[in-house]
């Protein structure tokens, strides 16, 4: 789960990390009003989406001017605000669709002497928490990763010791910080590492983290992902939840506990457990076709998930045929199959339908699919279930 940029530094705030005063605005009128409570300076008005690049952005209106900007009053505050609230902002990362700005931020200007970048995330390699920073703040770390690979500088944490003195030291002095900035720096990253493990993130991300005049480390943007499957645990951060930044489809396959990504292609796939999801995602490419999801009914479906996951799939009008690939280990075949059959007759089915069912009870989950009466096409392994979807796309 996503959170906004103002939820991020209010979260990263209660655990001592350094962020410059604002406010949330839904209205100019409220944006006008936060911006006077800052002393009705030099402020920036920040549009809040769960997309970055929002300054290089540009609105589907025409405006071009980004979607972050420096005001110099209270009214220009507003302005920004009107200029930006209920218009549909395109950034590198929403695609050519954008998403509409539905409230901003407005905050305290900071006199910025340096930028940098810092995050705090999970290493695969290492199973380990890692810090990554680079002196190339405000620009993508894909980007430095790809071009400049030395100006980033990487530390695992030992689960067993957490973050020490040492680290932070380590972290600062690459980053060419000195004197006070050191100690700043060290409180900063105490505080990240902190709200990253209690608060189970699977990201905490500061670009820029800049340098001020007077020497303080502060979080000038801020990014925090957290791991779905510890929400239960924090009702405080699943209350951030904003569904209108995210997929309909998968607001909706996460109520009926499904594990649903839309993808670009034409296949949708139905699939128990999510590395069988992969392999099947990646033999439709092998022969030729584009898998338009992810979707995952886990081990535990019943028959009314995968009437609502057959729903969800054919929710995505690219869908122009569905490929369900089912190992009955914990999962029965036969339950699977009464769900494809009694979903298939409550939407109408009306693109092709492939099944491979393997596994328990797969016998009469076959016989239940051919007493169905219904056009489904039988796989007799993987390879032959992915060519003949892609076949039968392709004919359709």
């Amino acid at each position: 789960m996503n959170v906004h940029e103002y939820q991020a530094k209010a979260l990263l705030k209660k655990y001592g990390v350094a962020v410059p005063d604002g406010g949330v605005a839904y209205t100019p009128d409220e944006a006008e009003k936060v911006a006077a409570g800052l002393g009705g300076n030099i402020c920036v008005v920040k549009s809040q989406i769960h997309a970055g690049g929002r300054g290089a952005g540009r609105f589907k209106d025409g405006d071009d001017k980004g979607g972050v900007r420096l005001c110099k009053s209270a009214g220009e505050a507003k302005a920004a605000a009107a200029a930006m609230l209920n218009k549909i902002l395109v950034t590198k990362q929403t695609g050519p669709e954008g998403k509409e700005v539905k409230r901003v931020y407005v905050e305290a200007g900071s006199d910025i002497k340096r930028e940098l970048y810092l995050s705090v995330l999970v290493d695969r390699a290492t199973s380990r928490i890692t810090v990554m920073a680079s002196t190339e703040g405000g620009m993508e770390i894909e980007e430095v990763a790809a071009k400049t690979p030395e100006k980033i500088i990487t530390v695992a944490i030992d689960p067993a010791t957490g973050i020490m003195p040492f680290h932070t030291r380590e972290i600062a002095f690459g980053l060419g910080l000195e004197g006070g900035q050191v100690r700043s720096a060290g409180k900063f990253l105490a505080g990240m590492y902190k709200a990253f493990t209690e608060l189970d993130a699977s990201l905490v991300e500061v670009n820029p983290l800049v340098v001020t005049g007077d020497g303080d480390v502060v979080a000038l943007d801020a990014k925090m992902n957290f791991d779905d499957n510890a929400l239960f645990r924090h009702a405080d951060v699943l209350e951030l939840r904003d569904e209108d930044e995210e997929d309909a489809a998968e607001v909706e396959a996460s109520k009926h506990e499904l594990n649903y990504i839309r993808l670009d292609g034409s296949i949708g796939c139905m699939v128990n457990g999510a590395g069988l999801a992969m392999a099947t995602m990646d033999i439709i490419k092998l022969y030729g076709g584009a898998p338009a999801n992810f979707l995952d009914v886990g081990g535990g479906a019943t028959k009314e998930r995968v009437t609502e996951a057959f729903k969800i799939i054919l929710s995505d009008p690219n869908v122009e045929g569905i490929l369900v690939n089912i190992f009955g280990g914990i999962m029965r075949c036969d339950v699977i199959a009464e769900g494809i059959v009694a979903a298939a007759r409550e939407v109408a089915l009306h693109v092709p339908l492939v099944v491979r069912l393997e596994g328990t009870n797969v016998d009469l989950g076959k016989d239940i699919l051919d007493n169905s009466g219904l056009p489904i096409i039988s796989g007799d392994n993987l390879a032959d279930a992915a060519e003949k979807v892609v076949a039968a796309v392709a004919e359709a």
